[in-house]
């Protein structure tokens, strides 16, 4: 697809493309894992996936919910596991048709119930909905959710204050935000501003994974602040999770991976491209892995 494609549809047909074969190669989560705070506790990358949301959900206090929105849901692994772990009633959001129905699937199979968000109620059973909607413009009543989970979605919005405004409404008074994304380094520091290599890096990453740009976990703190969030806390945890990167590069030499990711075709090739680009940011310090909880 070329740049003069939507960026909504270069990004659904690159998850409707290449979600089979991750799911296949990599499980249901489609997000970093959590390799201890020092980053050297090896684990299996599912396991680390999973401790990512442990992790997460401890650091941002959050013990209990009863309506989740996901955002940016993927084949539905964080929905599940959020509905099951808190039995709640949660909605996956997706650009993608391909990972909404997969995502219903999954649901099935777990034996979770999938019920149209209109039909939620208080029984605390856990139930799912998944939709093929943009995370900036909902179709959900103000105040719907009482938790909003966006694990590494934020860098594909191409509004982020579009986005994190949204996320605002949808939350009900006393809700908790809690989004996970990826970010460049701090620019108000002594290091200044991006150099051109590090702009340039960045583009590269833009086009093959097709992300509109990124920004700042300050950057990220003061559009929270301006749209209305308080209690807002950050963090950095790149040095928690740069090691997934490792990881999928060792999975992804296996020749029946390689053979999937040639046979899921140009979008899928071109992301595997940005594998060494990840690699390599984060260990240049460019790429950082950004947390951030906000309250209504």
């Amino acid at each position: 697809m070329t740049q003069t494609t939507p960026l909504a549809q270069r990004i659904q047909q690159f998850y409707d493309t290449s979600s089979p074969l991750w799911e296949r190669t990599w499980g249901e989560h489609m997000h970093h894992g959590f390799y201890g705070h020092d980053g050297r506790h090896r684990k299996d990358r599912r396991q680390a996936q999973i401790d990512l949301m442990e992790e997460l959900l401890r650091w941002a206090d959050v013990s209990s919910a009863q309506t989740i929105l996901d955002v940016g849901c993927g084949i539905g692994g964080s929905t599940l596991y959020l509905a099951k772990k808190f039995d709640a009633q949660a909605v996956g959001i997706t650009l993608s048709p391909v990972q909404a129905k997969r995502a219903g699937e999954r649901a099935a199979e777990q034996g979770v119930a999938l019920q149209a968000w209109e039909n939620f109620d208080d029984t605390h059973e856990p139930a799912v909905q998944f939709q093929v909607t943009n995370a900036l413009s909902t179709p959900f009543p103000d105040g719907s959710f009482d938790f909003i989970w966006s694990m590494e979605s934020g860098e594909h919005m191409p509004d982020k204050q579009g986005f994190l405004r949204e996320c605002y409404r949808l939350l009900k008074p006393g809700g908790t935000f809690l989004m996970a994304t990826w970010c460049h380094r701090p620019t108000h520091t002594l290091a200044g501003p991006l150099t051109s290599s590090e702009q340039n890096h960045l583009d590269l990453l833009y086009d093959l994974y097709h992300l509109p740009y990124v920004i700042s976990l300050n950057d990220y703190s003061d559009l929270a602040t301006t749209v209305g969030f308080n209690n807002i806390k950050l963090a950095d945890w790149s040095r928690q999770v740069e090691f997934f990167w490792q990881d999928v590069v060792r999975s992804a030499m296996d020749l029946n991976v390689v053979a999937g990711i040639l046979q899921a075709g140009s979008e899928t090739i071109r992301g595997t491209a940005a594998i060494a680009l990840m690699t390599t940011g984060f260990n240049r310090g460019l790429i950082r892995y950004g947390i951030l909880r906000g309250s209504k």
